[in-house]
């Protein structure tokens, strides 16, 4: 047991203005990888440089001041750069510090990266919290530190690459560092005075969306927690650290309806007082119109559905499996049962016109979300989706890769079309909306509705983009003329 070991767990300090629009977020990967640490016999320390704030400057004085004997960071691909540079600064500061990396980009593309990365000692892919666990413990012994499953590494100029492990069989085993955060600074801003804490409830997806890294990573499985142990994790949550808005994490919660009709009936039963953030799938809302009442009763206020399009054309190309009918079906019944509901809807792809792009947008107002996102499309470089399109992706830039940025240039418009009329299809959409919203009869959707609407005002990512059209966040909440881009 290696007592005296420190592990220092950092997230990359990226921000694109969007994720942290609505409220910061805790690093729930990372306290489960803390949670093997410990059990390991190594000391866990987290560093949220993104809550923060922080810079990789901060970051450098952070490991000068602790010296940890290994450096932590995890990467999606839009925060990969900044998650290189993590381990890059670690080798300054401390040359003989352990680096290594975890999650999606690195799991996908570890020949690249420990190619051309001499900054990044290891890479743990997939499922990491076990094979983590036999990392540390044989940590002092090469030869056995190189046996665990999912490592990645370099030796002798060759990269080695061990085979994965199964999954997790019982994910109510995997303990859960929860006192490594300062959860003062964790906040969900659309309610004011809250604690915001992230709980996973299940993991994977059974689905093959082509666009989603998420399938491949967790080979189209899925595995749920049981509804006792969710229940009694969230009110330990409370009473101990004064959260009261949860957000469930998993890409797909309902997939089981008894398990998840179970999960709803003991929150019911708990009565903690605190409002769920969901994202599911559109057919599962439709699914459960008989028990939709449970959902606002067990606490759920907001669900993001994915309808991602608004022709089935579309829909069955990226191989997303829903009907049409059944995402504005799903919208309304959000609405009906009085929780917020929220979807997105991509643009952008090869055959894209403006006239697509306009059609989308009316049948978007059609759907009528009460928040609805305008994202281009962005195929990681290891989704299904990034094959088929490469020829029209113009940047490899991977901090552009989120969704926000147009990164692929269609036949008949220019990268720069395509970023305007995302913002073009924000200010239509947002203005008559908000007049809607001020008028909504339901005082807690009311003050829920207005205050988001402030937030998303004055996101960064938004703020930019509306300077491009020559637009203030003023002209989205109405009351000061025409906006241009409604011409």
């Amino acid at each position: 047991m290696n007592r005296d070991r420190t592990i220092l767990f950092v997230t990359p300090p990226y921000h694109c203005g969007v994720v942290e629009v609505a409220g910061s977020w805790p690093p729930l990967g990372l306290l489960y990888l803390g949670g093997q640490a410990r059990r390991a016999g190594w000391r866990p320390v987290v560093h949220d440089a993104m809550t923060l704030n922080d810079t990789i400057e901060g970051i450098r004085k952070v490991i000068a001041t602790i010296k940890p004997d290994i450096v932590a960071t995890t990467a999606i691909t839009p925060t990969f750069p900044d998650a290189l540079e993590i381990c890059r600064t670690a080798k300054s500061v401390l040359p003989e510090c352990t680096t290594l990396m975890g999650g999606v980009h690195p799991t996908f593309c570890f020949q690249d990266v420990l190619k051309e990365e001499p900054g990044v000692d290891y890479i743990i892919g997939g499922e990491g919290e076990l094979s983590l666990y036999d990392f540390l413990v044989h940590f002092d012994d090469p030869e056995e530190r190189h046996r665990t499953p999912n490592l990645m590494w370099r030796e002798d100029g060759v990269i080695r690459a061990n085979p994965f492990r199964p999954f997790t069989e019982d994910l109510d085993d995997l303990p859960v560092a929860w006192d490594l955060l300062e959860w003062e600074r964790y906040r969900y801003y659309v309610i004011p005075g809250s604690t915001l804490g992230a709980v996973s409830t299940a993991r994977g997806c059974t689905h093959g969306c082509t666009f989603c890294s998420q399938q491949r990573f967790w080979e189209k499985t899925w595995r749920g927690r049981t509804p006792e142990s969710v229940v009694a994790e969230m009110a330990m949550l409370k009473a101990r650290h004064g959260v009261n808005v949860f957000l469930f994490t998993d890409e797909y919660p309902t997939y089981d309806r008894d398990r998840w009709e179970e999960l709803l009936d003991r929150l019911i039963r708990a009565a903690l007082d605190c409002y769920v953030l969901i994202e599911t799938r559109v057919e599962d809302i439709v699914r459960d119109e008989d028990i939709l009442r449970k959902y606002r009763r067990a606490g759920i206020i907001h669900v993001y559905v994915g309808a991602e399009a608004t022709d089935q054309e579309t829909l069955d190309r990226v191989n997303k499996e829903i009907e049409i009918a059944d995402s504005r079906r799903a919208i309304e019944l959000i609405r009906r049962y009085g929780m917020i509901s929220e979807t997105s809807f991509v643009l952008g792809f090869p055959e894209e016109t403006r006239e697509s792009i306009i059609r989308t947008l009316k049948l978007a107002q059609a759907f009528d979300p009460d928040f609805a996102h305008f994202l281009a499309i962005t195929p990681w470089p290891y989704s299904d989706l990034y094959r088929e399109v490469e020829e029209y992706i113009e940047t490899r830039d991977f901090r552009l890769y989120n969704l926000i940025e147009p990164i692929l240039k269609p036949l008949a418009m220019s990268r720069a079309d395509v970023d305007r009329a995302i913002i073009e299809c924000y200010a239509r959409y947002y203005m008559p909306k908000i007049a809607a919203f001020r008028k909504e009869r339901d005082p807690f959707r009311r003050e829920y509705l207005m205050r988001s609407a402030r937030l998303i005002m004055k996101s960064s990512f938004l703020i930019g983009k509306l300077k491009r059209l020559g637009l203030t966040p003023a002209h989205l909440m109405g009351g000061h003329g025409k906006a241009k881009a409604a011409g």
